[in-house]
């Protein structure tokens, strides 16, 4: 019988292998380099053993949205040489806490969030890159601010001591075409790098839709299931 061990790596190996098959096929689609494009592990629900994995592998961006869960993940990991990336939506509490683990906080949505972040990056003596999270259905019941209050929110967290204006961040709408939605994060992109052209990530892209983001221009997938398998439903 298998070890469970060695079953699951070979099972997250796959999963890899076959992400890794779906990016550089992109990519190539695209006319794009693969060194252009992050890829993200998303483990929620998944174990501390599991970004072990990924890391032996060779994953070196891990990616949570749930602060209940990542923080101890990321404590249990901390030997790891890994970037964490904060992917979910943020409560202004839970600030203190997303700010002690994740270098890249991609959900900024809104200013008393920047202000909340910045605050606890200075007290903690981090520096944290943040990208503004827009709602490409122009609803941010979902999270994400309007397109029109892109400019002003990135011009926030770019003057937010503690803070690195890293770009931007967006899912596709529900029932929406994602080639249409992520070309107008690409021309969102375009557009804040006029006035921060240091702002160059797009993270844009998961599991089912990587591929026509990679077409748009992400700079950034973050992929969960595709990786991992089917998740579980996560219990406190």
């Amino acid at each position: 019988m298998k070890n469970p061990n060695t079953a699951r790596r070979d099972e997250i190996a796959a999963g890899l292998a076959e992400v890794e098959r779906r990016v550089s096929a992109a990519c190539a689609a695209a006319g794009r380099a693969r060194h252009e494009i992050t890829l993200v592990a998303v483990t929620k629900t998944y174990p501390a053993s599991d970004v072990r994995i990924l890391a032996e592998l060779g994953v070196a961006d891990v990616g949570e949205n749930r602060d209940q869960e990542a923080g101890p993940k990321a404590l249990d990991c901390a030997d790891l040489p890994l970037t964490w990336h904060f992917v979910g939506q943020i409560q202004t509490n839970k600030a203190r806490s997303v700010v002690s683990y994740a270098d890249v906080v991609h959900s900024v949505d809104r200013p008393r969030l920047a202000e909340a972040l910045s605050r606890e990056a200075v007290r903690a003596g981090r520096r944290v890159t943040c990208l503004v999270q827009v709602a490409l259905d122009d609803d941010p019941a979902r999270g994400g601010v309007v397109p029109a209050g892109l400019a002003a929110l990135a011009e926030t967290v770019a003057a937010s001591e503690g803070l690195v204006l890293g770009g931007v961040m967006a899912v596709a709408p529900l029932g929406g075409d994602p080639d249409r939605a992520f070309a107008r994060l690409a021309q969102l992109s375009s557009d804040l790098r006029v006035d921060h052209p240091e702002a160059t990530v797009i993270s844009a892209g998961m599991s089912g839709d990587l591929d026509h983001a990679i077409a748009r221009g992400s700079t950034l997938v973050r992929v969960g299931t595709a990786l991992l398998g089917r998740r579980k439903p996560f219990v406190r």
